[in-house]
């Protein structure tokens, strides 16, 4: 049993369906194809969630309609236009998340938020699930909110492993057969759609394959493998051909966005090796992530993380800043999905640097202004470099003003600002 992960921009266009198909329509073994929204359909679902929650009912459903055309075209472009069972599924896709949107009433925003962004999955898988069909490829499609059994958590859902292993385990029989599932979502005991995070969908493929005992995982992305750094940012990058799953873990803590942060941890546990290719060049080798480390030290790795909270925060009293204050910061942080990325405290100030969704601020900062003294920076930069050769500044922080510095004997972090 194989499980294959395809991300939006794997499957953005029709002509990208099609090369997903290519890929998979040789593979004899078992295999379980986790796939992405189209493109760039979650961000735009993000969008309508915020005209949502702002109550612009009639934008957030103007831009659904125009997401829906997206989808609509990718149907005409793929020969499924006559596709009469595709057409009625879709439609109720649409009409369920027009509901959501005109009956939304100021509620939980995490909550809804999980509800309207998770309909980019069952679009896309909904879609290639019929195109396969339709070219000789049968596969089974399956809901991964029936799979996969989470917390209460919206946003960042917490996995319920028993519960989740004996669900994927009495959906996929190991007879040879293809499965197409959605990644990032899953839904709680009532039944409500939960989403695990921004780019979930790696997690969701390890879940599986822990669930399975898979052999392997592959991750299809638009690069080589895995990579030192950012080639849009960085001149001059390196691939990292093998790496253990001790050193992904934390790279992917550092913000690696090539792997989610709770990717590895399943895998680990059972030995399943995780394989980065390429979808545009499927002979080249990729990068392997297993238990063999003897070549993470060899190539410094440099992590970018932009756009960045900075939240410096006091006590009113001058009093130190103890271990109960920061447990009770950081249930707050959690409560409104505040992702901590750096921490930094001395006896009077505890600093954290992170990333929340900007509607979300107000509430985080009205929260903590009650009790704390609060100082903060919007659209800071996060530099991570792993396994350094030297001090010697990169040319990216040069000239800019740097507001902390941390260094370990295998890290150095900079939180800067231009």
């Amino acid at each position: 049993m194989k499980v294959y992960k395809f991300g939006g921009a794997s499957v953005k266009d029709a002509n990208a369906v099609r090369n997903l198909y290519s890929l998979i329509k040789d593979e004899n073994s078992e295999l379980i194809v986790v796939v992405s929204a189209m493109g760039k359909t979650t961000n735009r679902l993000e969008h309508i969630w915020e005209k949502c929650i702002s109550q612009k009912q009639k934008n957030a459903i103007h831009e659904l309609d125009k997401l829906s055309l997206f989808h609509s075209e990718i149907i005409n472009n793929l020969n499924l236009s006559q596709d009469e069972k595709l057409d009625v599924k879709l439609k109720s896709y649409v009409n369920e998340l027009k509901e959501i949107i005109k009956n939304y009433k100021n509620e939980n925003h995490a909550l809804i938020y999980d509800q309207i962004v998770s309909f980019g999955e069952l679009f896309s898988t909904t879609i290639i699930s019929h195109f396969l069909n339709q070219n000789g490829k049968n596969n089974t499609w399956l809901d991964a909110r029936k799979l996969i059994v989470t917390s209460d958590h919206f946003q960042e859902a917490r996995v319920n492993w028993d519960k989740s292993q004996k669900n994927i385990h009495e959906s996929i029989s190991n007879q040879g057969k293809v499965y197409i599932t959605q990644g990032f979502i899953g839904a709680n005991k009532d039944g409500q759609t939960t989403t695990l995070g921004r780019e979930g969908s790696d997690y969701s493929a390890a879940i599986l394959a822990w669930s399975v005992n898979a052999n392997e995982v592959v991750i299809w992305k638009d690069v080589s493998g895995l990579l030192n750094a950012d080639p849009k940012l960085f001149k001059e990058t390196e691939q990292l051909f093998k790496i253990s799953f001790k050193e992904a873990i934390e790279l992917s803590y550092l913000g690696a966005s090539v792997i989610h942060p709770k990717t590895i941890k399943p895998l680990q546990n059972k030995g399943i090796p995780l394989s980065i290719r390429s979808f545009l060049n499927d002979s080249q080798k990729g990068s392997v992530i297993s238990n063999n480390g003897e070549n993470d030290r060899d190539i410094p790795s440099f992590i970018f993380k932009p756009n960045q909270l900075l939240i410096s925060i006091s006590t009113k009293d001058y009093s130190f800043i103890f271990e109960d204050h920061i447990s009770e910061l950081f249930r707050l942080f959690a409560e409104v999905g505040l992702k901590v990325h750096l921490m930094q405290n001395s006896a009077l100030n505890f600093s954290i640097c992170g990333h929340i969704k900007t509607p979300l601020l107000p509430k985080l900062l009205s929260s903590l202004n009650e009790k704390y003294v609060v100082k903060y920076n919007e659209k800071v930069d996060l530099l991570s470099i792993r396994h350094y050769k030297d001090f010697e500044l990169p040319e990216i922080v040069k000239n800019q003003e740097i507001l902390i510095q941390q260094r370990s004997r295998s890290t150095i972090r900079y939180v800067f600002k231009k």
